[in-house]
């Protein structure tokens, strides 16, 4: 591991916050904060914190010492100055002469002693921050001092590798406890370069940003180097099949075995968005041997329990061509994972009088010998963070078995930190938005109806993919994923949706939106052009439904179908056959999966637009028909029952609309400003 500084740069930085009214102090800080953030091997999200003692004006222009420490839900790698609250800094030293302090009296007279009072929580760690003299701390949770210390003889490798430069904390749960603990034993040993804390992480200290971040690289090297001398497994499973299935067909399995039913009679179910990952040392990890012991001994540090639970699912490898066998392996192993998660629950939920209020039991973590890892989390953030922490594990795990035997903190003080008071107190307070941990699909995403939709179906909370020939600079835009794709193509949609399931696990919802308006009287347009409009406007429809239905089919939670059929299905205009024909038969579609498919809970129903400026009507269009009929431009778009313009967005909100109405189905819903010939009666 090399050091990150660079004199330019942290000039740089410091000039710029400085600028912006910080003292240098801080823009030090908020500098190497961000080289510690940046590389994943000392830091993932939230894992680790970093402080500054400095001297600050309070509101009456006071000079106060204040703690600056990283505060609550603050990303390390890209912080600004506000993520490093200021807390007055005598306040917090008195509190070492406490016997105990409960967490929820630490944080509330740690947000007593803010300087600013909407600013974030202070990190959990900030007594123990509080309790060293140095000036600069910081902390992380490095993969190699992980992988040394999580042993039964931890202390003992950690004396090899740092000999007297370091303290060696027994392991507490952070908070006061773990503050004062770690200070009694500072103040033995008061010249030590840094602290480790076993099977936690480290501390490096000193009186500017530069020492105590190039302490922290020179310190997690050595634990690299002595790792380095470990002899590293890459067993694989002797067993796997010949032809293993692709995650693209196991994913929708998983994603419908961790669905929550809340009523499934209203086809209500509490979904989870399901990312696969796989690189070589996951497969390493997973394909090893010894799987079963030391993927279940627990998180490679305390924290990571709160996003992975306190052990992964195991699963067999799925041979191709019999997903019927491996669905049933994975029902029981998820009823297996639940009991356990039970009795876990129960075991040590005695110890608190019965007090803790259980959470799910579904696994967020499954492993798959021959595929790698498949990841949950109620958002496609918390599925790729639950991702990451397994990417860690992977490279900790086999790291720690390489020079010994890798062991994680008991299942007590997992327990511990997974219903952490603090954690427990968020529980129910947080209102989910109503198409949450729901996966939609757009095609035609690139476009301007696609946008608007998109757009209207993450403000409800859903994950987005947009599909189309190209999406990318939208899919940017948005914050969805992008996916490439010719709909008109059978092998190209089933590649788009393979790619979609892996991303995010399945598909919940499908907006069949792509189009294009073929014109011509139909005694005039040829037959090339007649299919070609075919293709796009109808068969297009037909390849992506089949693929979502059997997507959704195979999680067995209902689904839901919309297309956009556009007025031309019910009030054909002159000169549009070659658009409205296959528009018309769209519609039939719609009609035919609801009767196909009720019975599975998937509602299928249409939008039937006109007039949408930034859809199939291109500007020169809008101006050709409002000159033919002596308009302005405006005038013709507003030419509805309502004299109102109808706009892209007006679209997206219909979809969405109906994608709610979870009762409704083989339904059009008309969005034209009032156009009675276009009525559905």
């Amino acid at each position: 591991m090399k050091s990150q500084w660079s004199d330019d740069a942290a000039r740089a930085a410091t000039d710029r916050w400085v600028q912006q009214g910080w003292n240098e102090d801080v823009a030090l800080r908020v500098y190497t904060t961000r080289l510690l953030g940046g590389d994943p091997r000392l830091v993932l999200h939230g894992g680790g914190n970093t402080s500054v003692k400095t001297r600050v004006d309070d509101i009456t222009g006071e000079a106060v010492d204040v703690l600056c420490v990283k505060g609550s839900g603050w990303d390390m790698a890209v912080i600004e100055p506000p993520g490093l609250p200021a807390v007055k800094l005598d306040p917090l030293k008195r509190l070492i002469e406490l016997p105990a302090l409960p967490d929820e009296e630490m944080v509330a007279l740690q947000r007593r002693n803010l300087l600013d009072p909407a600013a974030p929580n202070p990190s959990v760690e900030t007594l123990l921050h509080a309790f060293l003299p140095h000036k600069f701390i910081d902390h992380t949770h490095a993969n190699a001092v992980l992988a040394l210390t999580d042993q039964a003889n931890g202390e003992e490798l950690a004396r090899e590798v740092y000999g007297d430069r370091v303290a060696i904390v027994p392991y507490v749960m952070p908070g006061f406890d773990m503050a004062k603990q770690a200070s009694a034993i500072f103040a033995e040993t008061p010249d030590v370069d840094g602290l480790v804390l076993l099977k936690h992480g480290i501390f490096s200290f000193g009186p500017d940003a530069r020492h105590a971040y190039e302490l922290m690289i020179e310190l997690v090297s050595l634990a690299e180097a002595r790792l380095a001398k470990g002899e590293r497994h890459s067993v694989r499973v002797g067993a796997l099949p010949a032809n293993i299935a692709s995650p693209a067909e196991v994913a929708p399995i998983l994603r419908g075995l961790l669905a929550r039913p809340v009523d499934t009679r209203e086809g209500l179910w509490k979904r989870f968005v399901l990312e696969h990952r796989t690189t070589d040392a996951i497969r390493d990890y997973t394909d090893g041997l010894d799987l079963d012991r030391y993927s279940q001994a627990g998180t490679i540090t305390p924290d990571h329990v709160i996003r992975t639970k306190a052990w992964p699912l195991l699963l067999p490898t799925p041979e191709a061509g019999r997903l019927d066998e491996f669905a049933a392996q994975a029902k029981a192993g998820f009823a297996a994972f639940e009991a356990k998660c039970a009795d876990y629950f129960e075991r040590n939920n005695r110890r608190f009088g019965g007090a803790k209020t259980e959470l799910d039991r579904a696994p967020r973590v499954i492993l798959i010998p021959g595929l790698g890892a498949f990841v949950a989390g109620e958002s496609a953030k918390a599925a790729a963070i639950a991702g990451d922490l397994t990417e860690a594990a992977a490279e900790v795990i086999p790291a720690a078995e390489a020079i010994g035997r890798f062991e994680s903190i008991s299942e007590a003080d997992l327990f511990d930190v997974e219903y952490w008071s603090l954690e427990q107190a968020k529980l129910g307070k947080g209102v989910e938005k109503p198409l949450a941990r729901h996966i939609v699909a757009i095609t035609g995403g690139a476009g301007g109806i696609g946008r608007a939709t998109a757009a209207a179906f993450k403000a409800q909370g859903a994950e987005v993919a947009l599909l189309d020939i190209d999406p990318a600079e939208a899919a940017r835009a948005l914050g969805a994923f992008g996916v490439a794709c010719d709909v008109t193509d059978p092998a190209a949609v089933q590649t788009a949706f393979d790619a979609v399931c892996a991303r995010f696990g399945g598909v919940d919802i499908l907006v069949s939106n792509a189009g294009a308006a073929w014109q011509g009287r139909m005694g005039d347009v040829s037959d090339a052009d007649l299919r070609a409009s075919f293709e796009l406007n109808f068969f297009a429809h037909q390849h992506v439904a089949k693929a979502a239905v059997a997507v959704m089919l195979k999680q067995g939670t209902g689904g839901m179908l919309l297309f956009n059929a556009s007025k031309q299905a019910l009030n054909p205009g002159p000169n549009f056959g070659p658009y409205g024909l296959p528009k018309a038969a769209t519609l039939a579609l719609m009609r035919q999966y609801a009767l196909d498919y009720g019975a599975d809970g998937i509602t299928a129903n249409a939008v039937n637009a006109d007039r949408i400026r930034s859809g199939l009507l291109t500007d020169e269009m809008i101006a050709s028909r409002s000159k033919a009929r002596g308009l302005s431009e405006t005038d013709y778009m507003s030419g509805n029952l309502l004299g109102r313009e109808v706009t892209a967005r007006d679209v997206g909100e219909a979809f969405v609309a109906l994608a709610l109405a979870r009762k409704t189905t083989g339904a059009v819903l008309t969005v034209d400003g009032g156009n009675i010939a276009a009525a559905v009666r």
